[in-house]
Parts: structure tokens; C-alpha cells; sequence
């Protein structure tokens, strides 16, 4: 691979691009039924497997964030999607049962989880940071920092997200701020992209990954090559795109029960838990179009300090505005400590303690 080849392929698919643009304008989003519960792939390093030099891992980091980017700001700006997912026979002898809990699972109750959501999002929007701890060995002690409101009455920072698009039910999310939102976020097993990450540390400073580690492998060396392909793809660093609180109880019931936690699709998991992503915003490219919570307040938490370089006058600032690559980490209820919400003045709402919904109307 060489850097005109990389030249030459995006000037190609650019070109590409122009030539369909009339159908990607009038595209209007994905619509898929995605499936979980094939045996997962546990890698191995061999004395085969392929290493890329400093200058390779640049080229496919910079190539990436151009392809992404060329495609996304081709389509239509107002794009929805729709993505549902069940368990495929692979994953074991219950899997009928398995099936019938998730179709309990993707059809709840939206109007109930909607509700209880509003409870939350109504603490969430006084704070100016939320503290979220581990326990039972999960060493996650973390700060993570709010956007302002300057209006109450008619803004919010947090998304009520419920079944419309995203399936299943279940979580309340922003776009944090990456100046103090510091800290340390840790989970002991987590499958991402399909890759399985043990021990997984990322030290946040000022909301970028700043150091990492795993321990997959024997060496220091080997781990921190293993997250900078599949987690940082390349990338020097990422910032942290999305902070969510995840609602869906039942699903990580479920998944204890049946002991496919591991195996449950992204959209579920995400669910069972507060998740992090790394990457871009929860809103890229999407974020001049004005949104609603059901509450009628308009969302403005959709922009942090990287994304909202898209609206610089110079080419090159505007070209690090996104990273085309979004992942979520999240922390089961198991190893959850606390969720506490801490205001301008100091004073602290407690929303998860020990793992277990404690704030008023989210007992059910």
C-alpha cells in the first residue's frame, strides 16, 4: 500500500460518488434486522499475523476518516434508520426460548420506559458532571462533564430514547464535553466490533483516551497493538463521543439467564448498562438539524470540542471533525458501583447505587 494508491482510490471513489449522488440524496437511512449468538472468535498471535508500520497504520487511519467522511456528507443530511436484531440458532440448545425473550424484549413498553426516563433526564439536566464507579473489581471511576442549558424550560442535553428507531428500549444519552470529563473506565470482558477486549483500561483525560491497556496477551506491547487496531483503528486517540445511561433491565436479566451477555447484539447490550463510545458524536453530521424529546425541549447537546470543528473556514480543521468510527463500551450492572448526578453547587442525586435504579420513579 502506498500513499498514491491511497490517493488514487478516493479520488476514484469521490468521483464515484458524484456519479450516483442523485440516488444518495434521496437516501433515507438503514433498515435491517441484524442477528446474535454465533460462536465468538477469540484471537490468537501467531507468527504469521500481519503488523503495520507507523506509516501504514497513519495511511489506513487517514484513509478511513476520508472515506467515511466523502460518503457521509454525499447523503441526505436528514437520514433516520431502523435496526432490529434476533438470536440466530447458533447460540445453543434454549435458543427458541432465547427468541421468544427478545421479540418480550424488542416490542416493551415504550410509553412506560419513556416516562421512566423523563424522571431521569429531569436530575440530568441540573448536573454539570456525573461520577459513575465500578465494583466488584471493576476499577471505573470517572468523571464525565455536561453541557450547559441555558434554558430549562426549553432545552435538554439528554436524548429519551425509545423504540422509534433504535431497538430495543432503553437508555437516556448526550454528547458530553470533553474538557473535564476525566477519569478511569474499566471492564473486565467486553466483545467489541466482535473482538474480545479482558481488562479492558482507558485512562480519560479531558475526554480523550490518553493511555490504554488490556490482558490479552503476555505482553504490554502486544495488548496495546491489539486496542490500537480494533478499538483506536489507528487513531493517536479518540475522544469520547456519547456517555448513556442504559435502562433495559430485562434484557441483562435475560442475558444472565441464558448466559449469553457475551453474545447479545450491540444494540441489546448497550442497553444493560451506562456505555461510552469513542469516536464520533452520537449526532455526526447531523447535527444542524433541530431534535425533540417527547417533552417538546429541544436537545443541544450535540456537538463536542472536535465535532464542532466542521464549522471552521479552514479545510484542514474542518477534516478533523470526525474519525468515521463509533464504539460503545459498557459497564454490566454487575460491575456497576454508583451513577451520581452533581450539580453547580455541589450537592449530589444519587440515580444508580450499587448497580440498582434508586432515584425516584425509576423503580419499575
Amino acid at each position: 500500500i502506498t500513499q498514491d494508491y491511497v490517493d488514487s482510490y478516493l479520488s476514484t471513489f469521490e468521483e464515484s460518488l458524484g456519479d450516483v449522488e442523485e440516488r444518495l440524496t434521496a437516501y433515507a437511512g438503514p433498515i435491517y434486522i441484524d442477528s446474535f449468538g454465533e460462536k465468538r472468535f477469540v484471537p490468537e498471535n501467531g507468527h504469521e499475523i500481519y503488523k503495520k508500520s507507523e506509516e501504514i497504520a497513519k495511511m489506513s487511519s487517514d484513509f478511513s476518516t476520508k472515506y467515511s467522511n466523502m460518503y457521509l456528507k454525499r447523503i441526505r443530511k436528514d437520514t433516520s434508520f431502523c435496526i432490529i436484531s434476533y438470536p440466530c440458532p447458533e447460540i445453543g440448545d434454549n435458543f427458541e426460548e432465547i427468541f421468544k425473550e427478545t421479540i418480550h424484549i424488542n416490542t416493551l413498553d415504550n410509553a412506560k420506559y419513556q416516562r421512566i426516563h423523563q424522571n431521569i433526564i429531569v436530575v440530568l439536566d441540573t448536573a454539570k458532571t456525573v461520577h459513575i464507579t465500578g465494583k466488584n473489581g471493576n476499577k471505573t471511576d470517572l468523571v464525565v462533564a455536561l453541557t450547559e442549558i441555558a434554558d430549562p424550560k426549553k432545552e435538554t442535553i439528554f436524548e429519551n430514547c425509545c423504540a422509534d428507531v433504535n431497538v430495543p428500549v432503553g437508555e437516556v444519552f448526550t454528547s458530553p464535553k470533553l474538557t473535564g470529563t476525566n477519569g478511569v473506565l474499566h471492564v473486565s470482558e467486553i466483545y467489541l466490533n466482535k473482538w474480545k477486549f479482558e481488562n479492558l483500561t482507558l485512562q480519560i483525560k479531558d475526554g480523550f483516551i490518553e493511555k490504554y491497556s488490556c490482558s490479552n496477551y503476555p505482553t504490554e506491547k502486544e495488548n496495546t497493538e491489539y486496542i490500537n487496531e480494533h478499538l483506536l483503528f489507528d487513531h493517536p486517540t479518540l475522544p469520547m463521543g456519547e456517555f448513556a445511561i442504559g435502562t433495559n433491565t430485562y434484557a441483562y436479566v435475560m442475558g444472565n439467564k441464558y448466559n449469553i451477555n457475551d453474545k447479545l447484539d450491540i444494540l441489546i447490550a448497550e442497553k444493560t448498562g451506562p456505555h461510552f463510545a469513542f469516536g464520533d458524536t452520537c449526532f455526526s453530521l447531523e447535527e444542524h438539524i433541530d431534535t425533540f424529546n417527547p417533552d417538546g425541549k429541544k436537545i443541544i447537546a450535540k456537538d463536542n470540542e472536535v465535532s464542532i470543528k466542521r464549522l471552521s473556514d479552514n479545510a484542514d480543521e474542518q477534516s478533523k471533525a470526525y474519525f468515521g468510527c463509533h464504539t460503545d463500551i459498557t459497564i454490566p450492572y454487575a460491575e456497576l458501583g454508583d451513577i451520581v448526578a452533581i450539580r453547580n453547587d455541589g450537592t449530589e442525586v444519587t440515580i444508580i447505587q450499587d448497580g440498582k435504579f434508586v432515584l425516584s420513579g425509576t423503580e419499575e
